[in-house]
This record gives structure tokens, C-alpha cells and sequence, in this order.
């Protein structure tokens, strides 16, 4: 998935993608390194920072981040100042929304019920 940042801002998203949120940097093609932005995985998850010119962080449209330990992470975020912000909308998963530093809104949720076999949760 790829979300937009500011140029300039490649140093503050890796101390939050990487730092705070313990994902791995990757190594950018020269050819795309020279656009700016920063490359970051976490297991199948790979998430693109991108320059973008006219930046406007997206508020409303966000990934969907499936974590293991949800109330660990919101420690941690809220521990390096990242507010936190619980909802309870989605029946069957607990999840909660934070803001990247530029402003990218992510949400980070867990299932609480599994689905049946063969089936989905509805």
C-alpha cells in the first residue's frame, strides 16, 4: 500500500514506521530512491512512503492494520506520544485509529471472534 508524505519528512516516518511501530526498512531501487520517501515491512504487510508535491495527509481513508497484540501497540504508541483512539463499530474485532506524524490516519484492529470453518464472519 502506498501512503503520501511530505518531502522532508522521510526522517520523522522512519522514527514512527520503524522506531515506534518496530517495522523494517527497505531498501528503495536508486531509480525511486531518488523521488524521496522510505520503504518500510512488517511480515506481509509493506507499506510505500511516498513525496507527493501538493501533500494532504488522508484523514478519512486509511489502511486496515491486523496486529496480534492490539493493546501492546497502543501502549507503545501511547508511550512515544501518539494518541490513541479506541472505537468499538466493528462487531466482532477491537481496533483503535492513530495518526502517522504527518498527519495519515491508520487503523489498527484485532479479531476477536474467528470465523467459522468454512465461512466468514459476517
Amino acid at each position: 500500500m502506498q501512503l503520501a508524505i511530505p518531502a522532508g519528512s522521510e526522517d520523522a516516518c522512519r522514527a514512527f514506521y520503524v522506531g515506534v511501530l518496530g517495522m523494517t526498512e527497505i531498501e528503495k531501487p536508486p531509480v525511486l530512491a531518488a523521488r524521496g520517501g522510505l520503504w518500510v515491512r512488517a511480515e506481509t504487510l509493506e507499506i510505500h512512503l511516498g513525496v507527493e508535491d501538493d501533500f494532504r495527509p488522508a484523514r478519512k481513508a486509511h489502511p486496515g492494520i491486523h496486529v496480534g497484540d492490539l493493546d501492546g501497540l497502543a501502549r507503545r504508541l501511547a508511550n512515544n506520544g501518539v494518541q490513541v483512539t479506541w472505537d468499538d463499530a466493528f462487531p466482532g474485532h477491537r481496533r483503535f485509529f492513530a495518526f502517522d506524524p504527518v498527519g495519515n490516519r491508520l487503523e489498527f484492529l484485532h479479531r476477536e471472534v474467528a470465523p467459522p470453518i468454512g465461512g466468514t464472519v459476517a
